[in-house]
């Protein structure tokens, strides 16, 4: 008989790994204990030799399919007789944190209590130990209810008793709820009325998005603004009310089956739609669709249903599809809260859907890819932040805040990278509180004390301007290596390559504006071995969002006088 501590490291939190642990200790005759801690879960185990190696083998061979082991320490140790097996409360006593798990869609056994266990008939928020809310919903580790937005919603009984029994698949399963004890919809009508009464809700729903009204609903890490692809109006006003011109807009289909009577899906493409991320898939169109969805192009970003709300709803349309994009002005971050949604869409929406439970993470619909059977993340956010980017190096306490467009920031704690969500483009004013907001508070929760920032080369991106205002040493990072590096970085490749980066503007080491450039470099240092040819750059950052301007000012550059008395005309007052 003896006894030994294990300390797991790695995604073991927020997935059911502790009812996972409870249970095969129980069948593999081991006494001890099983608890959270702020940086890993730690098992005491007591038992004979073999049933301790089965045990631990069992762990790594058996875990949930969402854990993620990344390390499991084992030291014998000097203890008395340990009783039955348990699953003792969580303890924070470091500065070190494990993982956070991602928001995850709705399981398949959540569906199916959604139909037939009678306190969650029609509950809108159904959800288990494997699926739901994390980091949308998350406040601090170690991952327990009181540090959750679910906070507030007190258990019923029944949904206590699940909560406390290991043998359930709910045991500790944080936003655990039904319909007597959990959050709630209300429908907000423009005209002012309220419905409430969720199946109410999804036949008013249902029947406002049928006839062309836009409807606003609060998804998981924001809201969407919801309409019919098959209509006309309710596209043109779509538009018109987020000041989106041409950008395409992501749908949101039925199933699988209506998805396939207008995209193709391939066998990688598939499991990717049908994954606990549940992204949006970037899918070449076999069916035209109407040119306000997608702006005439030959594809379109789509994904599956991911809350038990979203099956709910189709449940009650005729249409397989909706336009499920994200419930923001153009440049603005998505809307979380339900005040600010009453107020910014009036005249976009035609009626507002809120719950009650806050959302604490701001996070949109991540986007995919995939190329050459390899799955590209486009748009990094809900189903994938926070997981960690590995490292072989030691980043603790740097920060890189990123660039000014699409913006996105880094947090180093030990040798990991923890990346944000996506956050947008700096430039307008509510994105760059988003970005200062999220910064702090993954700060807080991955208890990160900066000692170093990294920034954009360039000196008036805000980004660059907030790492320079920390007191902090600060490094300078040149645009297109950064990205030659981060490729490097997530392939573990630590050697000298040569790197092409073709990516809009990034201030040059000789004062100008680069553009396109050929690098021989590693992680540290660059050489710039070629480049595309200096031009005019006309009307400054207009011509990044109007590309047109580039391909005059190359043509004057190859033609000059020609160009301009033969094409000068249509420029003129631009």
């Amino acid at each position: 008989m003896k006894t030994l501590m294990l300390h797991i490291r790695g995604l073991v939190q927020g997935i059911g790994f502790r009812p996972f642990i409870y249970k095969i200790a129980l069948n593999s005759c081991i006494k001890g204990y099983v608890q959270n801690l702020s940086d890993c879960v730690v098992i005491a185990a007591q038992g004979k030799d073999e049933d301790i190696s089965i045990f631990i083998e069992r762990i790594r061979s058996e875990a949930p399919v969402l854990a993620r082991i990344e390390e499991i320490t084992v030291q014998e140790v000097e203890s008395e007789e340990l009783g039955e097996f348990s699953i003792r409360e969580s303890e924070d006593y470091t500065e070190s944190v494990t993982d956070i798990s991602p928001d995850i869609a709705v399981c398949e056994l959540c569906l199916k209590d959604l139909k037939e266990q009678p306190h969650r008939v029609d509950y809108p928020f159904v959800n288990c130990t494997f699926c739901g809310p994390r980091f949308s919903i998350i406040k601090g580790v170690p991952y327990d209810r009181p540090k959750t937005t679910m906070a507030p919603f007190r258990m019923c009984p029944k949904c206590a008793e699940e909560y406390a029994d290991p043998s359930d698949r709910r045991f500790h399963a944080q936003p655990l709820a039904c319909n007597s004890c959990g959050p709630s919809y209300t429908l907000y009508m423009m005209d002012g009325k309220e419905i409430t009464g969720i199946n109410e809700i999804l036949e008013a729903t249902a029947k406002m998005l049928e006839k062309g009204s836009v409807v606003a609903v609060k998804g998981i890490g924001g809201f969407h603004l919801a309409c019919n692809p098959f209509m006309e109006e309710p596209l043109r006003k779509l538009r018109s009310g987020k000041r989106r011109d041409g950008k395409p807009f992501a749908l949101m289909f039925r199933d699988l089956e209506a998805l396939k009577e207008y995209a193709f899906v391939d066998e990688e493409e598939e499991k990717l739609l049908l994954s606990a991320v549940s992204p949006i898939v970037l899918l070449k169109l076999c069916r035209k669709m109407l040119p306000g969805v997608n702006s005439g192009l030959n594809t379109i970003g789509a994904m599956l249903p991911y809350m038990p709300f979203h099956y709910m709803l189709f449940e009650r349309l005729d249409i397989t599809a909706l336009v499920m994009t994200s419930g923001n002005i153009s440049e603005e971050p998505v809307v979380i809260s339900n005040s600010e949604a009453l107020e910014t869409f009036r005249g976009i929406a035609d009626a507002v859907l809120c719950y009650n439970r806050d959302i604490y993470n701001r996070v949109d619909d991540s986007v995919t890819a995939v190329y050459a059977g390899q799955v590209v993340t486009l748009r990094r956010s809900r189903g994938l932040v926070p997981s960690p980017v590995n490292l072989s190096q030691d980043v603790d306490g740097i920060v890189a805040v990123g660039a000014e467009l699409k913006n996105c920031f880094a947090v180093g704690k030990g040798n990991k990278a923890i990346l944000s969500q996506h956050i947008g483009d700096l430039k307008n004013a509510e994105t760059l509180s988003f970005f200062e907001e999220s910064l702090e508070r993954f700060r807080s929760i991955y208890r990160v004390d900066p000692v170093l920032f990294a920034c954009d080369k360039h000196p008036d991106y805000l980004s660059s301007i907030f790492a320079h205002k920390s007191g902090l040493p600060v490094t300078e990072v040149q645009h297109h290596h950064a990205h030659i590096a981060s490729c490097l970085a997530e392939h573990n490749i630590d050697r000298e390559v040569i790197g092409v980066s073709f990516d809009g503007v990034g201030l040059g080491d000789d004062g100008a504006v680069w553009g396109g450039e050929f690098l021989v470099c590693d992680l540290v240092q660059y050489r710039r071995f070629t480049h595309l040819k200096y031009v005019n750059l006309p009307g400054g950052d207009r011509a990044s969002v109007e590309p047109w301007r580039m391909a005059a000012a190359y043509l004057y550059d190859i033609a000059g006088e020609v160009f301009s008395r033969e094409y000068g005309q249509f420029f003129k007052g631009v």
